[in-house]
């Protein structure tokens, strides 16, 4: 079954990407998309088994997909469009710190007050999640004093409910935003302008595939390896519990760092391939999705993490709004907290805009340094309110 799993895994996104391809259609909605749906149905109606081996598995594709992608999706990046997207970014960030400190207050005095300390605890472990990701989560636990019982429930409806989010958010959010708030704009050089995303939806398929791009990424892969390897030997100079956080820091170091060579950006197809590999995450996460989750809910628990998740994206773009910070950016960011910075370059390619993955990412980051510290804070603030 492991075997299957990975073939679907590898070869589903390029059926995805023949289907766009040849159907308009599906073209408007969008590859990311149609990975989502095609991994939420094999894992919903169980052709990939719910179980904790099969899941680990996914979560090995995903990881190891991600390094890969994030060198091919930041060789083409333009480091000088960065540097003007900086004080939006930072901006976005504080309000997307706040809006999710807000969001947990507000659920907590809405269903939490009837046992105080359970639901402080939920929402400082909610907090760090949507802070920095998994790895906050599972560090809250553990000073937060949290059972086993009640971590499994939390990160199950997170998980359903970070989904859900980021299917709205792939699916609508720019749409929607753009009703009240200013669209992306970014200056462009006439050498920035030359470096735009080829062949971007419909004829993804048919560039990648041609004979005449194979040379070049033949070479960014090698390129990539050698990114890989380097950022890996970083990581493994500092403590375990840091190695995740200082990996992916120190590949998008380095890609960013081989994107200033002019021969490296001018590399055709790199966006593409990331994409590519953008979607063999996509359905790995997305098929992890299963009916176990849905019919097994503590109303209480799983009301508190939707108010804490739906209200995070709420406070968040109504605080950006104010502050008239544009549509991907405020996405963007939101995506890259309460998602983790991996799905900074997911956002990036459904927004069609490679311009925002770097700093994204770094919001992602930050977020990871600050996560458990941010979610202690906020259990022991709702403990006061007790």
């Amino acid at each position: 079954m492991k075997i299957i799993i990975i073939l679907i895994c590898v070869f589903l996104p390029l059926l995805i990407l023949f289907l766009t391809y040849k159907s308009s259609l599906l073209n408007k909605v969008g590859s990311i998309i149609i990975a989502y749906v095609f991994g939420c149905i094999l894992g919903l109606t169980g052709l990939i088994p719910d179980t904790a081996e099969i899941h680990s598995l996914q979560t090995r594709i995903a990881s190891v997909t991600i390094p890969i992608a994030i060198p091919l999706l930041l060789l083409s990046s333009d480091l000088r469009s960065w540097i003007g997207l900086a004080p939006k970014f930072i901006k976005s960030t504080v309000c997307g710190l706040l809006g999710c400190g807000v969001a947990i207050v507000v659920g907590f005095f809405l269903f939490g007050k009837d046992n105080a300390r359970m639901f402080a605890n939920i929402g400082g472990m909610l907090t760090g999640l949507y802070t920095g990701g998994n790895a906050n989560l599972a560090s809250l636990k553990v000073a937060l004093g949290v059972d086993n019982s009640t971590y499994i429930i939390v990160s199950a409806y997170s998980t359903l409910l970070s989904a859900v989010y980021l299917f709205f958010v792939i699916i609508a959010g720019k749409k929607v935003l753009r009703l009240f708030m200013p669209d992306f704009k970014e200056d462009k050089s006439k050498e920035d302008k030359s470096m735009v995303i080829e062949n971007y939806d419909n004829q993804l398929f048919y560039g990648l595939f041609r004979k005449d791009n194979l040379k070049n990424l033949f070479s960014a892969l090698i390129i990539t390896v050698l990114i890989v390897a380097a950022g890996a030997g970083v990581a493994l100079l500092f403590p375990k519990d840091m190695f995740q956080s200082i990996f992916i820091l120190s590949i998008s170091l380095f890609s960013i760092l081989a994107s200033l060579h002019k021969k490296v950006r001018g590399i055709k197809r790199t966006f593409e391939l990331g994409t590519y590999f953008i979607l063999i995450f996509s359905i790995a996460v997305a098929s992890q999705v299963s009916l176990k989750t849905l019919t097994e809910i503590n109303s209480d628990i799983f009301l508190f993490t939707t108010v804490a998740t739906l209200g995070a994206l709420f406070f968040h773009v109504t605080f950006n709004a104010l502050l008239r910070i544009d549509t991907d950016t405020t996405l963007t960011t939101s995506i890259s907290l309460i998602c983790s910075p991996p799905f900074a370059p997911v956002i990036g390619s459904a927004l069609k805009n490679k311009a925002v993955i770097g700093p994204g990412i770094a919001v992602g980051l930050f977020g990871y340094a600050i996560g458990t510290y941010f979610g202690f804070f906020i259990a022991k603030l709702l403990l006061c309110f007790a």
